[in-house]
C-alpha cells in the first residue's frame, strides 16, 4: 500500500470515528470547499447543507455508527475515486435504531498535499429487519 492509499484509508477511518463521536468539525475538515453530495430523493448539496444537517442531528441527540469497506480504490495523480460498501446506523433517544446500507462512489482530490472528499454519490437505502428468520 502506498502513502496516498494509506492516507485515503485513514481519511475514511477518521470520518467514521468523528461521525460516531459527533465531531462534525473534523468531518467538515475532510471535505473540499466545493464538495457535492448526491443522495436519493434530494437535490445535490454542498458543505453548508451538510453542516446544517449535522447541527440538527447534534441537537436531536442522534448518534451514528458506521462501517465502510473499500471495494475499489484508484489513484490518478491528485484525484482518486473509490467504491465502498457502507452501512450506517442512526440511534436517537426514544426511537428504534435505523440502518441504511448500500454502495457509494466517492471522488477525492488532493489539495495542499492532503486528500479531501470532493464528490460523493450515496446509494444507501433503509435496511428492514427480516422477522421471518
Amino acid at each position: 500500500m502506498n502513502a496516498d492509499e494509506a492516507e485515503i484509508r485513514a481519511l475514511i477511518k477518521t470520518w467514521l470515528d468523528a461521525t460516531k463521536a459527533g465531531d462534525s468539525e473534523t468531518v467538515l475538515g475532510l471535505m473540499t470547499e466545493d464538495v457535492v453530495f448526491l443522495v436519493p430523493g434530494q437535490h445535490p448539496f454542498g458543505k453548508d447543507v451538510f453542516r446544517k444537517a449535522s447541527e440538527e442531528q447534534h441537537r436531536s441527540s442522534m448518534q451514528f455508527e458506521g462501517r465502510s469497506e473499500i471495494l475499489e480504490l484508484k489513484i490518478m495523480d491528485d484525484w482518486a475515486y473509490m467504491i465502498t460498501k457502507l452501512s450506517v446506523t442512526a440511534n436517537q433517544p426514544d426511537r428504534p435504531p435505523t440502518t441504511r446500507a448500500g454502495y457509494t462512489l466517492t471522488i477525492l482530490r488532493k489539495e495542499s498535499g492532503k486528500w479531501l472528499l470532493a464528490r460523493d454519490a450515496n446509494l444507501l437505502s433503509e435496511v428492514r429487519e427480516n422477522h421471518n428468520r
